[in-house]
């Protein structure tokens, strides 16, 4: 089936794309020609309670296949995505607009969440404790939870489902993805690329839609998890009604990521650093730099950088040899042009203005080109609204303790980075910025796939973050089990508390 010529988008649904059930589609457009490209369906309760019964009927086989075989499968799954990452990262650039090679790094970041998951026979071990008491034995174990849904953003739509699935799958569970109904295409690729690397029918589903199929996974009785990658209103929302519901839920907002910069920071690295965490994907990145922290005598000389470096950034469709691609929507677009004229408005400077700018040959594309503002204050709204977009906006502050309390107070807690040559400035940064991912002359401090992705206060609601062993443990559930084999006219437990020892 060659998923890019179709005109309406279908279904996964038990092992094969299915038509749906809704009347109901919406547009997928290719953002550099604003050309609409395909339908999507826009799921009804019916059909996500067909994905979801689909997952609950494939649920006995597949949790009680050994740990082993499960990590098999993901291995073939791993040579299959490596030996199509030029196809998806073809499918993510037509639908999403980021770059070629944008595209294909998020496939190769994904792909590393596979092979961490991939060693889920040692991560499934549990813990033991001999003779506990007198001939009593204590042990832990780890088991699935059950059907699992994931409901992904439109910035990642390969990378952010295989944060989810791989480590869903490999514990042992069934799944159902809700990709975003803007670049929906690339998680059918994913679909088909599983069933070939052996994944039994019905483990891995794919539905489409809006709040509608959202509420229906949020409510439906066999959906024992969610998780959830998107903005901090809707994160809220589905903690909220998913925890209603009964369900663990971790579900991460959004952000408003800063990076802090000393005066003895090495000024072109930071500059060319900072130019590609604020422009590269166009800004649509959860862990964008969107606010830039200049530390006293800094200020001047880093926003002269930017300025001249921002105005070199090449600009066109991510399928052409750019440095950025547009935005996703005309919708996105109208709204970072919005901010802009309210940073304008509001007293803030605008140095280098991304709003006039005109693609050749891509006239009707949704682009706007790189932003900067100098002297933004902290109830401005461009410092306040997560952007998500090529806007930067510099705050000056006159030390490293203010740029701290400044980050501090910021409602969101995603990433932050702090561009110094000080072993001190470092450290205190490390003990006092309260956030969830810190980086230390790295612009973008997204972890690896070994270690856990998340953010603290507004841009995560739930206890547990994605991927490594927070993915472990959010996936399935810990048994303690104490065990007593007696000789026969062993006394019994009378009816007092049971002691051990």
């Amino acid at each position: 089936m060659d998923l890019t010529t179709l005109e309406r988008v279908p279904m996964w649904i038990g092992g094969s794309a299915v038509a749906p059930t809704t009347k109901r589609y919406g547009e997928v457009t290719n953002p550099a020609t604003g050309e609409v490209i395909r339908h999507v369906p826009l799921a009804n309760a019916a059909d996500v309670d067909r994905a979801v019964r689909s997952a609950a009927d494939a649920l006995p086989g597949w949790r009680g296949a050994p740990a082993l075989r499960r990590a098999r499968v993901l291995m073939r799954f791993r040579e299959l995505l490596d030996a199509n990452k030029k196809d998806l990262r073809k499918l993510i650039t037509q639908e999403h607009g980021k770059t070629l090679v944008d595209a294909e790094g998020e496939i190769t970041r994904g792909l590393e969440v596979v092979e961490f998951a991939m060693g889920i026979p040692h991560l499934l071990k549990g813990e033991h404790s001999e003779n506990v008491g007198t001939g009593v034995d204590a042990y832990s174990i780890r088991q699935p939870v059950g059907v699992c849904a994931g409901i992904t953003p439109f910035n990642f739509p390969a990378m952010v489902p295989m944060w989810m699935f791989p480590v869903a799958l490999a514990c042992g569970n069934t799944f159902v993805l809700k990709p975003s109904e803007r670049d929906p295409t690339t998680a059918l690729r994913l679909a088909e690329l599983l069933k070939e690397a052996g994944l039994p029918d019905g483990v891995f589903n794919v539905v489409h839609g809006d709040k509608e199929s959202v509420d229906a996974l949020l409510a439906h009785p066999d959906v024992r998890a969610i998780s959830f990658v998107g903005s901090t209103p809707i994160a809220r929302y589905i903690y909220e009604t998913g925890t209603k519901h009964g369900k663990r839920v971790q579900a991460l907002g959004g952000a408003k990521n800063h990076a802090i910069v000393m005066p003895d920071a090495d000024l072109p690295f930071t500059i060319e650093a900072i130019i590609g965490a604020g422009y590269g994907s166009a800004g649509e990145r959860c862990m964008a730099i969107s606010a830039v922290v200049a530390v006293g005598e800094v200020a001047d000389k880093l926003v002269e950088g930017l300025a001249a470096r921002a105005r070199t950034v090449s600009t066109g469709s991510g399928e052409t040899d750019v440095e950025m691609g547009p935005v996703v929507t005309a919708a996105a677009r109208d709204r970072i042009k919005g901010l802009i004229d309210a940073g304008c408005n509001e007293g803030a400077s605008v140095v280098v203005d991304g709003r006039g700018i005109r693609v050749t040959g891509y006239e009707n594309g949704f682009f706007v080109g790189p932003t900067l503002f100098d002297n933004v204050k902290p109830e401005q709204t461009i410092y306040k609204e997560e952007i998500f977009g090529p806007v930067l906006g510099v705050v000056r502050v006159p030390s490293l303790e203010d740029a701290i309390e400044l980050v501090n107070r910021n409602p969101y807690a995603n990433g932050v980075a702090l561009f110094t040559r000080s072993g001190y400035a470092a450290r205190r940064f490390q003990e006092d910025t309260e956030v969830g991912m810190l980086g230390i002359n790295v612009p973008i401090p997204v972890p690896m796939a070994f270690y856990s992705f998340g953010g603290w206060r507004n841009s995560l609601f739930g206890d547990l973050h994605v991927h490594g062993m927070d993915g472990v443990r959010f996936y399935t559930r810990t048994k303690a089990v104490t065990t007593r084999w007696p000789d026969d006219g062993s006394a019994a437990p009378g009816f007092h508390m049971p002691l051990m020892g």
